[in-house]
């Protein structure tokens, strides 16, 4: 059916008032209720414009890797009532960005030992257990793909002190908020004390609770998920860290959310003292790696891509951090293991300056206590964050072969160069401890 040229007319002016009623809709209360709750940029919370709300929406539609989920959830503000009762924006969200053994459990424990910061070990564990069976981290693009939409989700219920959103990957499955499979639960200090721990305790008893993980999960019993969560909601920040989200642009709709208030720390390590420290822990997983150690030949199946993907994962994620994009400013910082490693008060202070917390003494004192330990002490316990630290930072120099150190240098050079760490070929070099392999550099927060 054919319209005549008055239809025409008439549907062109109908058009026409239908834009100019949505246009004064917008323009009106709505759009300011929109812009105060997070949707404009920062700076711009109230007097935004429609111009102001489609540009956002174009940089959203344009981010990289984000599907419809992650785009809803990271744009679409809630409604005013399921907002947390405390004022979210005046809290600084931490996370530790890491690999396994690069030194995360020492610099977790320099944010757990804040009274005022509630901290938790590894909750992505769960995650990764319940999606991805496998040990390992996954190189399937599909599955990776999977596990970080699901990890992004649970941090950001996790800052907000949703803490029932960990449940889902529990297993077995928490019964009335309650559970002992909470994966290192004990490393928390505000999950082993009151009021989540309610076991009675004198003051030695609940040092040797902090102190102790084990003792922890012994004497307060099964975790209750509420009482976390209240806990959580008590402090004034919250400290999370990860070796599972391999890149900080995997991180970039969490960082522009500004209901987060989000800060990353980026912790990096020699990826030789890498090797190193997962062959002395690792036994079973870098097995070949000690045969080759061993017999100075290397196994012809040994998986060399567990070296290559740390390499590869940390020079994307430093690159992109140096380069120093407007969604990174004033929100990461690039921390070498062997500085804190070697100047481990110095180092510290400078980190809680980046994030705008006041340094608590009992946090120099926890450091003064924890870097001169033993180093046969860290050799021997997988987890403990008691050691000479300046020893520990480059004894990875008498645990390697040349041969192993030759080959992790050739495949991670890039990297070598960007972090400055020195190479080596000859084994007088390699053994040589009075001779640092590590440049004197300083990684400045970007602001």
């Amino acid at each position: 059916m054919q319209c005549s040229w008055k239809s025409m007319v008439l549907l062109a002016l109908a058009s026409i008032a239908i834009q100019y009623t949505a246009i004064r809709t917008f323009s009106t209360k709505p759009l300011s209720l929109l812009c105060s709750v997070g949707l404009a940029p920062t700076g711009h919370s109230v007097n935004c414009s429609l111009k102001d709300l489609t540009r956002l929406g174009q940089e959203t539609l344009e981010g990289s890797d984000r599907d419809c989920d992650e785009i809803l959830s990271h744009t679409q503000s809630p409604p005013p009532f399921s907002l947390p009762s405390y004022n979210a924006t005046k809290r600084t969200h931490i996370l530790i960005l890491a690999t396994t053994r690069s030194g995360s459990s020492f610099v977790g424990q320099l944010f757990n030992q804040h009274p005022e910061v509630f901290y938790l070990f590894e909750p992505l564990y769960h995650v990764q257990l319940a999606l991805l069976p496998r040990m390992a981290q996954s190189r399937n693009l599909a599955e990776r793909r999977v596990m970080l939409g699901a990890a992004r989700d649970l941090l950001r219920s996790l800052y907000h002190c949703h803490l029932s959103s960990l449940e889902s990957y529990i297993r077995p499955h928490p019964a009335n908020h309650s559970t002992d499979k909470l994966f290192r639960r004990g490393a928390s200090r505000s999950l082993c004390s009151p009021p989540v721990c309610e076991s009675p305790l004198g003051p030695e008893e609940q040092s040797l609770v902090l102190a102790d993980e084990g003792e922890c999960v012994r004497r307060c019993g099964p975790l209750n998920v509420s009482l976390a969560a209240d806990a959580c909601r008590a402090k004034h920040h919250t400290a999370i860290k990860t070796v599972r989200i391999p890149q900080i642009s995997d991180l970039r709709a969490l960082i522009e959310d500004p209901r987060l208030n989000l800060k990353v720390v980026q912790l990096v390590r020699d990826p030789r003292g890498i090797l190193a420290s997962r062959i002395e822990t690792f036994r079973e997983t870098y097995r070949l790696w000690r045969l080759w150690r061993a017999t100075g030949r290397q196994p012809h199946n040994l998986d060399l891509g567990q070296i290559n993907t740390v390499c590869e994962d940390f020079l994307r994620s430093v690159s992109t951090g140096l380069a120093r994009p407007a969604w990174l400013r004033g929100r990461y910082m690039l921390l070498r293991y062997e500085d804190l490693a070697r100047f481990p008060l110095q180092k510290t202070r400078e980190l809680y300056s980046f994030l705008g917390l006041v340094l608590d003494h009992s946090v120099e004192d926890w450091i003064i206590n924890n870097t001169r330990g033993s180093s046969d002490l860290s050799s021997r316990q997988k987890f403990t964050t008691v050691r000479d630290s300046a020893a520990n930072a480059e004894n990875w120099r008498v645990k390697l072969s040349l041969d192993m150190v030759v080959y992790t240098q050739t495949a991670c050079q890039p990297l070598l160069e960007l972090l400055g760490y020195k190479t080596v070929f000859h084994p007088r070099e390699l053994r040589n401890l009075s001779h640092s392999l590590v440049e004197d550099r300083r990684f400045l927060p970007f602001f």
